[in-house]
């Protein structure tokens, strides 16, 4: 049996049922179970800016290194320039970073983005954010 743990983090546990030729036991059931230690962890996952057209939204990622070596970010890609802006806040060196998002003041409107940062870490060369705005009246 193969299990993809990308996404998981924590203790996971897959199952499968396996068919036989025995007329007498026709199946069994099996499984595995494994606790997953991602290298890097981001929390939450993605962003939602929320809130009237014209006001200002504010929210924040925090991206944690979860091994001992030093980790650095570096934007790869950021599709919302004109709509959101970033800064991303070393909070402990090597270990804790904070992502600040905010839109830029406008029209009502519905949009959604990634930013990419890449990493030194090779078990996780790049960690994505979602971004979703939602502006009304």
């Amino acid at each position: 049996m193969t299990v993809d743990t990308k996404g998981y983090t924590g203790k996971v546990r897959k199952s499968a049922k396996i068919y036989t030729n025995d007329p007498k036991d026709k199946f069994h059931y099996i499984s595995i179970e494994a606790m997953i230690r991602p290298a890097i962890t981001v929390s939450p996952e993605s962003v939602h800016l929320e809130g009237k057209a014209g006001q200002v939204a504010e929210k924040f990622v925090e991206i944690q290194a979860q091994k001992k070596k030093a980790l650095r970010l570096e934007p790869i890609s950021f599709d919302l320039e004109q709509k959101v802006t970033y800064r991303v806040e070393e909070v402990q060196r090597g270990k804790l970073f904070r992502v600040h998002f905010s839109n830029r003041p406008g029209p009502e409107g519905i949009y959604h983005g990634f930013l990419r940062l890449k990493t030194n870490y090779p078990e996780k060369p790049e960690v994505s954010i979602r971004i979703r705005g939602k502006f009304s009246k």
